[in-house]
């Protein structure tokens, strides 16, 4: 990934927010017929070595899982908030006109090798622990064992787990910190007027990442 160094987040707790907040990863494996991308929720889970590992699992009949390329890792890509930024944002643009248009976004790439598990234990593991965490925000959460057992267990037949130890993030937030003050100022309260989630998040990212 191309990464200018005012644009690289490095902090390890903002990069596992991002990754926590928007789990729903594109997965890139070099299998024998090249490279394939999958998109998996994927859960964060503490690590020794800090950087984490990523748990998820796909479909039994996706090939992924069977035609990997041993010994090469593979890349989660995680991606937060994004949004188009226009220059009539830009109070230089009365200035001197000399703008353009871009886009504005947050990405995180994990690293890691990749592990297959087809052990049922683990797979029930994996999934209960995804369920109860995306199922926590719920009036009346949904478990696993709310469903028929052996409906479940031929569910968990289907599926493959999936593991990676993360071995390296690469952060990239850009967010107008190449920007002068006043045109960030200036993205920043368009965004902040606008009735798009994603406009509002960008808002105040722009006005968190200043230039270093």
């Amino acid at each position: 990934m191309y990464l200018p160094s005012h644009f690289e987040e490095r902090r390890p707790e903002v990069l596992q927010a991002l990754m926590q907040s928007h789990p729903l990863a594109t997965l890139v494996t070099l299998t024998s017929t090249g490279l394939v991308a999958n998109h998996i929720p994927m859960q964060l889970h503490a690590s020794a070595t800090g950087s984490g590992i990523l748990r998820g699992h796909v479909a039994r009949a996706n090939p992924l899982w069977s035609d990997l390329v041993d010994g090469v890792e593979a890349l989660a890509i995680f991606q937060g908030p994004d949004h188009y930024i226009s220059p009539t944002w830009y109070p230089t643009k009365r200035e001197h006109g000399k703008v353009v248009p871009t886009w504005n976004y947050c990405t995180v790439h994990a690293y890691g090798a990749l592990r297959v598990h087809q052990d049922v234990g683990w797979i029930r593991s994996q999934v209960e622990a995804l369920t109860a965490w995306q199922e926590a925000s719920q009036l009346q959460p949904w478990s696993v064992a709310d469903a028929p057992g052996d409906f479940v267990d031929s569910m968990l037949r289907q599926i493959v787990g999936l593991e990676i130890t993360v071995t390296r993030l690469v952060g990239k937030w850009k967010v107008s910190q190449n920007q002068p003050a006043s045109n960030r100022a200036g993205a920043a309260a368009a965004l902040a007027n606008s009735a798009d989630a994603d406009a509002a998040a960008m808002s105040a990212l722009i006005r968190e990442h200043q230039p270093r």
